[in-house]
């Protein structure tokens, strides 16, 4: 039975599982973003979001912690370096799971994982954009165009 258990198993045993996870892991970590189906990345990221957040810390204890769960000292120095750099300030919510719809063969659903602060192309995009504040009152432009129209044009068939 599997009471209280509520991570998600993916159909595969514990040995299985740790494997699958690990690969993930270091594949997102070397390539910074990967493609697998939804349920895989979702188990992924809550797997490898401690193992971040360890990173932000560079100290003896967090570098064997880490190396624990990937097993590859490769992995581990560009985590320590290359990401721990780029993930310092951020509170958490390391990664970003965006889904890609189904695969053709058996219509499991896909999804992208990414590190959110490689991304070079949405940060662009949010850096050149100021940020406004919006109401969902009805007083933005549009609105102000379409009751000023109407306004205009009473006051001039008045005057005629």
């Amino acid at each position: 039975m599997r009471h209280g258990k509520k991570f998600n198993h993916l159909g595969r045993k514990k040995g299985h599982r740790k494997a699958l996870l690990r690969n993930l892991s270091l594949s997102l970590i070397e390539h910074k973003r990967i493609n697998t189906t939804l349920a895989k990345a979702k188990a992924l990221r809550t797997h490898i979001e401690p193992i971040l957040t360890k990173a932000k810390t560079n100290t003896q204890h967090s570098r064997r912690t880490a190396f624990s769960y990937l097993q590859s000292n490769d992995a581990l120095n560009e985590l320590f370096g290359v990401i721990a750099e780029k993930i310092a300030d951020r509170p958490g919510g390391y990664c970003r799971i965006i889904k890609t719809g189904t695969r053709k063969g058996d219509a499991a659903e896909m999804a992208m994982i990414e590190l959110v602060d490689f991304n070079t192309l949405m940060l662009e995009n949010k850096s050149s954009k100021p940020k406004t504040r919006r109401s969902r009152r009805g007083g933005g432009k549009k609105a102000a165009a379409a009751v000023a129209a109407p306004v205009v044009e009473k006051a001039s068939s008045e005057e005629e």
